[in-house]
């Protein structure tokens, strides 16, 4: 609707949209990495008080009152800093942790294994041939004797060619066991999600492909704080994890992080905006694309202010962080849903056999009788991305904002 009607009754207004910063536009991701949704987000947790504060956390040092907060200290980290920050603790922590992937040694494509190699031995933070197959399968052999495998796949994209070791072995490994064995020490790093310029081989997000694999949890960060507390809790839990980190996000997002050991739940979905109108759920980079869209509908800028009905500014809308993906949190959802009796679910990922179906599918049975209007998804297209188009592949805040109004008008 509202992209319509910007490209067909405001042709150069459309124009001005794409190319000009200045009327609060929506700019492509740079080749740097930087996003302008992510870059103003308030979301962030800047101070000490606040991320110390963070929902959820939970101290997991030896103290006697692991609830103290007092004395605690953070220190300012991007994405990839912390995900660094939480290998290193699980390292000194548990003797038996290896991490191991392509050119982690030497600190990986995105540094997130910078001088963990110098700091704790080669001989647990190493190298390894390119086969995302082998890396897969020499970690479920590892987990399978009690160590803690840290495993990275270098790009989501390439994990594909570990897809039979990790939905037919790693999933299947405590069930067809009767319980006896486990491999729950498994973990599985892997950058995802598109960055802008990634292109065919390097924009992906696949997970959607491990939603049939019970026994496998599917995590996706939004933020460094997310980042460390949720990756510490995918290596300790007893299942193996395949922890999914936003690629865009490991430079552009900055916040406060507490340089303690801490976990947050997996499994548990986080309210970012509370809201009564409408329900938007996403996850990973897309969170700041959500949360720019409500602003734009709150507060146009003037160049938007003639499309969007003056009716519709004042909706309050609910914004959800879905985190896991696998088992993903039904009752925050379904919950949230039967309160504001709309949903919008956002993710980069195409619509066909993308998660937002599955998801769609469960709030429909739980709550059809109270929905004011259909389930609506706002996805990527089913197609390749491919480098200069990858922009409107991606759903951006205009995207979301003409399918939150589309959906409150129903």
């Amino acid at each position: 609707m509202l992209v319509r009607r910007l490209r067909s009754t405001f042709p150069a207004l459309s124009r001005r949209w794409q190319t000009t910063a200045s009327n609060t536009a929506i700019e492509s991701p740079s080749a740097g990495g930087h996003s302008s949704s992510v870059a103003s987000s308030q979301l962030f947790r800047m101070t000490r008080e606040s991320a110390l504060r963070t929902p959820g956390i939970s101290w997991q040092d030896e103290e006697s009152d692991r609830n103290i907060v007092g004395g605690r200290e953070t220190r300012k980290m991007n994405l990839y800093q912390a995900v660094r920050d939480a290998l290193s603790i699980a390292l000194a922590k548990d003797d038996s942790a290896v991490i191991f992937g392509e050119d982690i040694a030497f600190g990986g494509v995105f540094r997130c294994t910078m001088g963990l190699a110098e700091e704790f031995g080669r001989e647990r933070v190493f190298n390894t041939p390119l086969t995302e197959q082998g890396i897969a399968g020499f970690g479920i052999g590892l987990a399978s004797m009690g160590h803690t495998a840290i495993a990275e796949i270098q790009f989501a994209d390439y994990i594909f060619p570990a897809f039979d070791q990790l939905v037919n072995e790693a999933a299947k490994f405590r069930y067809r066991s009767g319980g006896h064995f486990s491999i729950g020490g498994l973990t599985v790093r892997t950058p995802t999600m598109a960055v802008g310029h990634g292109g065919l081989y390097h924009s992906q997000s696949p997970e959607g492909f491990f939603m049939g694999a019970s026994g496998l949890k599917v995590v996706i960060p939004r933020s460094p704080i997310q980042c460390k507390g949720l990756l510490l809790s995918a290596i300790r839990d007893p299942n193996p994890v395949i922890f999914m980190e936003p690629k865009v996000l490991y430079r552009s997002a900055v916040e406060q992080v507490p340089i303690d050991d801490f976990a947050l739940p997996l499994s548990r979905a986080e309210i970012l905006i509370p809201g009564s109108d409408l329900t938007v759920l996403t996850w990973g980079t897309p969170v700041y694309h959500c949360e720019y869209a409500l602003r734009l509908l709150n507060s146009p800028p003037p160049s938007l202010a003639p499309l969007i009905p003056p009716s519709l500014r004042s909706a309050k809308v609910e914004l959800i962080d879905l985190r896991t993906i696998l088992p993903w949190d039904i009752e925050t959802v379904v919950e949230s849903v039967r309160k504001t009796k709309r949903l919008v679910i956002v993710h980069e990922a195409g619509m066909t056999g993308g998660v937002g179906g599955e998801i769609a599918a469960e709030v429909g049975k739980r709550a059809f009788l109270r929905l004011d209007a259909p389930v609506r998804r706002i996805t990527g297209w089913d197609v390749p991305a491919g480098l200069q188009f990858e922009k409107f592949n991606m759903p951006d805040a205009v995207r979301i904002l003409d399918g939150i109004m589309e959906t409150l008008s129903y």
